[in-house]
């Protein structure tokens, strides 16, 4: 029997097993060799809580989807093409995302009594013959019997061989989606260059099973995915945490000045932590607390002294350091607060998605207590939005909050490399030393954008009280008088307003700047929403798409741009944040679409939601 080939525009893979079988790591590699391809792409890694949750269970499924193309993809796909499942429980939890029709490569030693058992199947269950009564393609593979066959001369054991089964797999899918070997090989050679045993039996695996999908026909297609076209340049494949790492380097490059990160570990913005301690060379230090307080307090320590504080966390860490916060808004200081969201409250779904922690970063202090909010909307928009962040930081002597997710963190697609003459300078300066006989300093003077000077601990002539008790406007006296924090604290909230001045205005995603339905998203919805509202605009749909970086202040013209639509739709992976602020500073009687399930919003489901709005009078129909 012949293998038919065929060409496809784009495609979605969801592989899916247990904690310990590998799944990142072989999404990670096909993202990779996908993204050498030329492909754009969008991920979607999936995985449980617990370091090691109880294999075999629900609970326990590690997964990870990718949607690849020829054409712009931005998000990571609603369902998948081909559903890779290790054992009867990666089944279970994720036959849901699998299309109609669509393919399953099953290894069957995962489905076992004991593995139908755990899964909670009954004793007499055949779950892979039930899905093929359902109109899936099942192909069902031996992976253990393989992989153990392809490495029974490898001197390894059966422990150390069946590590190795999630290369077998991958093997197959290489060969069933016409990619390359090489990029993992030299991954697998350069992982494992100090065990050169285990690296060349991994290959093995890998290339076997690109040999069994090939040899055994197992499959009645093979399939191809062109590049896409995308702007020339060197590009790169990135995760979101993986990117603001980058931007902070490029932030401390372009400023010249140290950059100092304080910070406590917590999924899922520990890999920011662990990233930046790579980067020493370029004049920064990481500096890992005892606790959320002490990350904070380190980094307005370090801001205080002269360098660009940072600090990195989650929302649970971001309200232990809300004292420390207000502490450097009142000081004028410098300082990044990294915020990547997870589901909550308290401790909530540690590995999954949220948009809930906005009010907490627009309002969540003591007090009138404000700071800028930029959030970045993919992976590769980490580098851009904490670059900015940091300029802002520096440049208005003012706390910014970067407010990421565990989507976008732990998401990756391609980035182009900029250069440096395409990154907006950096301008830091210190107040100059002064003479003994200049006038007394005052640390609370401001130029034309209410912005006092950085003076750093002792600098000639710079000497000043600096505390968290309200200061006398210029002097930075101790002062209870009620008409100076009147005025200070209107100077602190005009100021965080001033930065309005240098934001680019807001501008069309998606269709015209008026008409029936405007949809506004802000974050990780972007991908979801841009695929949507494009496909609606190809339709013929009069609707629109914007979304919203800057936070706090808004861009100045978003209430124009809000105005000159009949309906404003405001998609958000929370129970309505954004919409409180916009109801609230332009009364537009915006129409939320909520939902808090620890993951991205469907494409499809936007669509028929926008669809309900699309009518002449903007009423849903």
């Amino acid at each position: 029997m012949s293998v038919k080939e065929a060409s496809k525009k784009t495609a979605t893979i969801r592989f899916a097993g247990d904690s310990g079988d590998g799944m990142q790591l072989t999404g990670s590699q096909f993202t990779n060799t996908t993204a050498l391809a030329g492909n754009d792409l969008s991920t979607l890694p999936d995985f449980p809580a617990e370091i090691r949750a109880p294999a075999g269970t629900v609970a326990g499924v590690s997964g990870f989807q990718i949607h690849f193309g020829s054409k712009p993809i931005h998000a990571p796909g609603d369902m998948c093409d081909v559903l890779v499942v290790m054992n009867a429980a990666a089944l279970k939890a994720n036959i849901k995302h699998l299309k109609s029709g669509g393919v399953i490569i099953a290894n069957v030693d995962g489905f076992g009594k004991k593995d139908l058992n755990l899964a909670k199947y009954g004793p007499e269950a055949d779950p892979l013959g039930e899905v093929s009564t359902q109109g899936y393609t099942v192909v069902p593979v031996d992976v253990t019997k393989m992989t153990r066959e392809s490495l029974a001369e490898s001197g390894l054991t059966f422990k150390e061989i069946d590590r190795s089964k999630n290369m077998f797999v991958l093997g197959i899918v290489y060969w069933l989606y016409s990619r390359s070997l090489e990029p993992t090989i030299n991954f697998l050679r350069t992982k494992f260059a100090k065990n050169p045993q285990v690296a060349e039996a991994n290959v093995k695996a890998l290339e076997d099973g690109y040999t069994f999908g090939a040899a055994t026909q197992i499959f009645t297609e093979r399939y191809s995915v062109g590049p896409a076209k995308i702007e020339p340049g060197r590009y790169r494949n990135i995760t979101g945490n993986e990117a603001a790492v980058i931007g902070l380097t490029a932030a401390a490059k372009m400023s010249g000045i140290p950059m100092f990160l304080g910070s406590y570990p917590i999924t899922p913005a520990s890999d920011i932590l662990h990233g930046l301690a790579r980067m020493k060379h370029f004049n920064i230090i990481t500096y890992q607390a005892e606790d959320e307080i002490a990350a904070i307090t380190s980094a307005i320590g370090a801001a205080f002294g002269g360098s660009l504080g940072v600090t990195s966390s989650s929302g649970p860490g971001i309200a232990l350091k809300t004292e420390a916060i207000a502490l450097a808004t009142i000081y004028e200081l410098p300082l990044v607060i990294i915020n990547v969201q997870r589901a909550g409250p308290s401790t909530g779904m540690p590995t999954k998605t949220e948009q809930a922690d906005l009010l907490q970063a627009v309002y969540g202090r003591a007090g009138e207590c404000p700071v800028v909010v930029v959030a970045p909307k993919s992976p590769a928009d980490c580098f851009d939005s904490i670059y900015e962040a940091c300029k802002i930081a520096t440049e208005f002597m003012i706390p910014v909050m970067f407010l990421s997710d565990g989507y976008i963190a732990n998401g990756a697609e391609p980035w182009k490399y900029p250069t440096p003459d395409q990154l907006a300078p950096i301008n830091v300066a210190y107040a100059k030393p002064r003479s003994n006989d200049d006038e007394a300093f005052k640390p609370y003077t401001r130029n034309e954008n209410l912005v006092r000077p950085w003076a750093i601990p002792g600098t000639k002539g710079l000497e000043h009280r600096i505390g968290g008790i309200e200061k006398e406007h210029e002097t930075g006296n101790i002062s209870y008088d009620p008409d100076n924090h009147h005025f200070m604290v209107q100077m602190r909230e005009n100021k965080r307003n001033k930065v309005a001045e240098m934001l680019p205005l807001i501008e069309m995603e998606e269709g015209e700047t008026s008409g029936d339905v405007l949809v506004v998203g802000w974050g990780s919805t972007f991908g979801s929403i841009k695929e949507a509202v494009s496909e609606l605009v190809e339709e013929g749909h009069s609707v629109s798409q914007i979304h919203i970086r800057h936070l706090a202040p808004f861009p100045k013209n978003l209430g124009e741009v809000l105005r000159s639509f009949k309906t404003v739709l405001i998609p958000e992976i929370n129970s309505g944040q954004l919409i409180k602020l916009i109801r609230d500073q332009y009364f537009v009687d915006a129409i939320g679409y909520n939902k808090v399930r620890g993951v991205p919003f469907a494409v499809e489901e936007l669509k028929a939601t926008i669809k309900g709005y699309l009518s002449t009078n903007g009423v849903q129909s």
